[in-house]
């Protein structure tokens, strides 16, 4: 088994391309501190190596976010052994009892119509072509035409992130939504 990188837009996030699913291919998890990976033996593993700031599961990838004041030197290819080692090893990436817990908005009733076109056009759309770069964008919530998204992986803390919101998702969902005035995006 061979682990690919690729770099992204972020240049303190680098995707590593596992060749097999390790998610559904909706599903996505954003560990933001070590704090927060203790659901994940992988992921806390990824954090013990020095300089690693946050850990993205996708479908077929993980996206590493290091620490400004470290080089990718080395870091690199310590990564790419743990996550072997996971993978060939077979050890699960969750623990038994995990469950993904998803945090959004309450959605007032004359809005559901409204929020199901969204996810729908999010999920058909918008987020294939941001996984492509190591990211995810999900939807938070919705009222009075904005749309709440909160942006994970290596989009999260991309200096071009705002201009794929703006000028990328909010383009779109306004194309097909009149009901969509704007977009913005919640840090949680």
């Amino acid at each position: 088994m061979l682990i690919h990188t690729e770099e992204t837009p972020n240049n303190h996030a680098l995707k590593f391309i596992l060749g097999k699913p390790i998610l559904d291919s909706n599903q996505t998890i954003d560990f933001t501190n070590k704090e927060a990976a203790y659901k994940s033996p992988l992921a806390l593993s990824l954090f013990d190596v020095e300089g690693v700031k946050r850990v993205f599961f996708g479908h077929n990838f993980i996206v590493v976010t290091k620490d400004k004041k470290v080089s990718w030197y080395g870091l690199k290819s310590a990564l790419s052994a743990i996550i072997m080692d996971f993978l060939l090893m077979k050890r699960p990436l969750l623990d038994k009892t995990s469950k993904v817990n998803v945090i959004e908005m309450e959605v007032a009733p004359e809005d559901q119509a409204v929020v199901e076109q969204i996810k729908w056009i999010l999920d058909t759309e918008i987020r294939p072509s941001v996984a492509k770069d190591g990211g995810d964008i999900i939807f938070y919530g919705y009222k009075d035409g904005c749309v709440y998204l909160r942006m994970q992986g290596s989009c999260q803390g991309c200096p071009s992130s705002a201009i794929t919101l703006k000028h990328g998702v909010e383009v779109i969902l306004q194309r097909h939504l009149s009901e969509v005035i704007t977009v913005e995006q919640v840090r949680i």
